[in-house]
């Protein structure tokens, strides 16, 4: 059994998908686990996420879900500890970004003791961290469509600020000008915020360059909180001690045959424009109405019954996706919580249901969706293979749905892929 070099602990199921992507492009074997295992880990694996659904659950129960996550790893000799969360930095005022923080700090360190950064930057996907702020692509994050999501809207970019708001420690900043500096720079600065009482450092991020001198600066620290662009500069520090072997195939999956599919409930914008594009090349889409899921409609029958008479040499779509006008009328009637559940519930049978009926490549957009269909699919680990689009890979699971055979899937956060990514997803090769 390999040394188990990182363990991760995220907070949604595309999250820890996009992680695990990115140890696996650094070239570290990587295992996700669906929620925490009851028993050993039972793959060679130098890394492995866990994949929690606390990211706007109350906070105590992430704080709950989070320390279980981190015994486990710390059973299986995890020798850095990992909090993922989203590049842009979704949480509420109450958290769940601070409360985790401070739980794993006082777990690793004791009571309001211990340092660790907080870095949401992922430049490749326009997420880039400067003066303590959160920009996506051109603007600032309280200027993108964040400021309208419908769980955590996110309306200021002013990070230290925000986390703040969270943690019982100190908030402070590692300017750019540091991190340019290098490794050595960086690691000063943090013993400069160490020494004025700070506990937990926003560090500005522009650029993968910066994400490389950063990773080299956190090769001794036993927590990194970030979103999933720290993870490049991660497997460096494993490649220098000889703890990982240049080179090597980490990527393969094993093949897959039958039909294609994508569920999606994300109401991101860049989910928008996938759904259109989709409809756009004539391809097969089919939308939920929540308010037909409300009323008690026969919906995912009548779902399935479409399913069935499409066409069986490409991909179809089922999906919730929608403008957020449409959402807010939606959330006004039945309630955000509720209208949430209800399409969760919805696509989640419809995926099991395609599955059962031969689909072995499915891809599902949304956080919150993917959280509810992995669970429904009574999928425990996934392997991870080639990425389509920066920060989604093909995964591949055995789910019991799927009789035993190999099940491809795609857990795309709402907020990343191109516009043709559900196309692209399918291209020749793709998946295999």
């Amino acid at each position: 059994m390999a040394q188990l070099l990182l363990g991760a602990i995220a907070d949604d199921f595309t999250g820890a998908t996009d992680l695990a992507n990115t140890l696996v492009r650094g070239g570290m074997r990587c295992v996700q686990t669906i929620g925490v295992p009851t028993g050993p880990l039972d793959a060679d694996a130098d890394a492995v996420v866990v994949a929690l659904k606390s990211r706007t659950i109350a906070a105590s129960d992430a704080v709950a879900q989070s320390l279980a996550a981190l015994r486990w790893l710390q059973a299986q000799g995890a020798q850095q500890i990992y909090f993922k969360y989203c590049s842009t930095f979704d949480s509420t005022n109450e958290g769940n970004i601070g409360p985790v923080t401070d739980a794993l700090l006082d777990a690793l360190h004791g009571p309001g003791q211990g340092f660790t950064i907080a870095c949401p930057a992922f430049p490749t996907n326009q997420r880039t961290v400067f003066k303590g702020h959160l920009f996506v692509g051109d603007v600032l994050l309280s200027d993108s469509g964040m400021r309208n999501h419908p769980l955590t809207p996110m309306t200021d970019a002013n990070l230290v600020r925000v986390l703040q708001a969270q943690t019982t420690r100190k908030v402070g900043l590692v300017a750019h000008e540091a991190v340019a500096q290098g490794p050595e720079a960086v690691r000063a600065r943090f013993d400069a915020l160490r020494g004025q009482g700070i506990g937990i450092a926003i560090v500005d991020a522009i650029s993968d360059a910066d994400l490389m001198r950063i990773g080299l600066a956190l090769a001794d620290f036993e927590l990194v909180t970030a979103g999933s662009g720290i993870a490049m500069g991660l497997p460096q520090n494993g490649l220098a001690r000889g703890a990982l072997r240049a080179g090597a195939d980490v990527q393969s999956l094993p093949a897959v045959r039958g039909r294609s599919a994508v569920v999606s409930g994300s109401c991101s914008a860049a989910t928008n424009a996938q759904v259109r594009q989709f409809r756009e090349r004539g391809l097969p889409a089919l939308q939920l109405d929540p308010l037909q899921l409300a009323r008690g409609d026969h919906v995912v029958s009548q779902s399935l019954a479409w399913c069935s008479r499409q066409p069986g040499d490409g991909p179809l779509l089922v999906y919730a996706t929608a403008e957020p006008a449409a959402v807010q009328r939606v959330q006004a009637e039945l309630g955000t919580a509720h209208a949430g559940e209800l399409v969760e519930r919805a696509l989640a049978r419809i995926a099991v249901a395609l599955v059962e009926r031969g689909v072995r490549r499915l891809v599902v957009a949304g956080g919150e969706t993917s959280g509810a269909v992995v669970q429904a699919l009574r999928i425990s680990q996934l392997a991870i293979g080639a990425q389509i689009d920066p920060g989604v890979p093909w995964t591949a699971a055995r789910s019991p749905i799927a009789h035993g055979e190999w099940l491809h899937l795609a857990l795309k956060s709402g907020n990343f892929g191109s516009a043709d990514f559900f196309t692209k997803a399918f291209g020749d090769g793709a998946g295999a």
